[in-house]
């Protein structure tokens, strides 16, 4: 998404049409993609939310982490012990130790319910955009569309600040965290390193070795006599017989590699991704692995100034040797990560402003499978949210005895991309357009839960 391109020539002294062929290269060394044109989308009046999700791909354990059920047949509540957390009568997993310390800063959803589906593709398409999917095997939707993520949503409605683009997606082999119908203009800014390995960098927030800061200079140069012939462009346009459509596109095309610019050679930027400046205890406390260090680099793009930030922990899809694997690494992982982010954010007076979302797809299967694991299960999950104005402290909903279904209200994910929109404070009433035109509503008719929002 994000790879590398050159120009084969110097930049200075390039003729008119020479221009008009730059616009489809990388004026940097790079090749942003349109996500560069989030800026225009920027509304300087919205609601300073930011957002965190913690997105345990393969589906988190529900049973096995947050909704326990000691009393249930073996084959039932499984290998783990439940244990007392600061909330009086709210228990979690034994294997979670550090976060029975900041249940105080969760409100736990136990209600949320998305249908028949338990396909990962379909599930992941509910739980990161709030709309239904059904693919078919090849991945494919059949007869509906793809909605944008709530990354992309928030991209569109709220835009850059501070020269950081506004959605950044932390990991990869992950379906659906982009921007759908939209135009991919709103797609996340993708990290794909491992930001706990020694040489971290992060792709297209530098100038690349190979270009170097002289040819980007001239290349700055460039685009500065671009925007002296942009304002004849504006002025030509203004005639009756000017093609708005290819006039606009070179009217935008300037801004946008400005903003490639920006990104590259932006202190924030580079302080942003700067994990290094942290102290040695701030990083052990996240802990040393892939997801710890994702999600203090997460709390650091949101201080600086993205909007919202996905954090991949991978691994979840336990069919085998669930209990094993919960063990180690992915429960102390998800412990370690989860719970400094919540503390951090909170000493640092962030959580106020930062939305934390802690979800995967679905759940787990009630019942123990011949391999010592659990299945795909999308009739019970356990999501949690903290900050921006949650009712954190306690748990909205509840499960039967083997955790088999919910009992009382039911959420639907419309519901719960309705509750993040509202504590993002993004009007999700509104109607935005598919390419062709189409209209499709932001949410089709989801209200907030119930008990979440203080």
């Amino acid at each position: 998404m994000f790879g590398v391109s050159s120009f084969s020539r110097q930049c200075d002294g390039v003729s008119r049409r020479q221009i008009l062929q730059a616009g489809g290269l990388g004026l940097f060394g790079l090749n942003l993609p349109s996500l560069l044109r989030a800026e225009a989308a920027s509304k300087s009046d919205a609601k300073p939310m930011n957002c965190i999700l913690l997105f345990t791909a393969g589906g988190m354990s529900n049973i096995d982490t947050f909704d326990l059920k000691p009393d249930a047949p073996v084959e039932y509540r499984g290998e783990f012990t439940p244990i007392s957390s600061n909330v009086p009568g709210t228990q979690v997993c034994e294997y979670l130790p550090r976060m029975a310390q900041a249940m105080d800063k969760v409100c736990m959803i136990k209600s949320i319910v998305h249908g028949e589906s338990g396909d990962h593709t379909a599930a992941m398409h509910y739980m990161l955009t709030g709309y239904p999917q059904r693919p078919d095997p090849t991945g494919q939707p059949v007869g509906s569309t793809i909605y944008p993520a709530f990354g992309s949503v928030i991209a569109k409605e709220l835009g850059w600040r501070n020269n950081l683009p506004p959605n950044v997606l932390i990991g990869n082999k992950m379906s659906y965290v982009g921007a759908g119908y939209l135009s991919s203009k709103y797609d996340p800014l993708p990290i794909k390193a491992d930001p706990n390995a020694k040489e971290f960098s992060v792709e297209d927030v530098s100038i690349p070795n190979e270009i170097g800061f002289d040819r980007t200079m001239r290349r700055r140069r460039m685009l500065d006599r671009l925007d002296g012939w942009q304002r004849q462009v504006e002025s030509a346009m203004k005639s009756p017989n000017a093609n708005p459509a290819t006039g606009g596109a070179v009217l935008d095309r300037s801004e946008f590699y400005r903003q490639a610019f920006d990104l590259i050679t932006s202190p924030a930027a580079k302080k942003a991704f700067d994990l290094q400046s942290e102290p040695d205890a701030l990083r052990d406390r996240y802990g040393r692995t892939r997801e710890g260090q994702a999600t203090l680099l997460a709390r650091r793009l949101v201080e600086s100034g993205v909007r919202f930030v996905t954090v991949g922990f991978l691994g979840w899809d336990t069919h085998v040797k669930n209990f094993i694997s919960l063990k180690q690494p992915l429960l102390p992982t998800l412990d370690q990560a989860y719970s400094a982010l919540l503390e951090d954010l909170s000493q640092r007076g962030m959580l106020d402003s930062t939305l934390v979302i802690c979800a995967g797809e679905f759940g787990r299967t009630p019942g123990v499978n011949g391999g010592g694991g659990r299945d795909h299960y999308a009739p019970c999950n356990a999501v949690g949210f903290s900050g921006a104005g949650t009712a954190m402290g306690h748990t909205v909903g509840k499960t039967d005895s083997k955790c088999a279904s919910v009992v009382g209200q039911s959420n639907s994910t419309l519901d719960y991309a309705a509750t993040i929109y509202r504590l993002l404070g993004i009007d999700d009433s509104q109607e935005y357009h598919t390419e062709d035109g189409r209209p499709v509503l932001i949410n089709a008719g989801g209200k907030p839960i119930e008990g979440v929002i203080a």
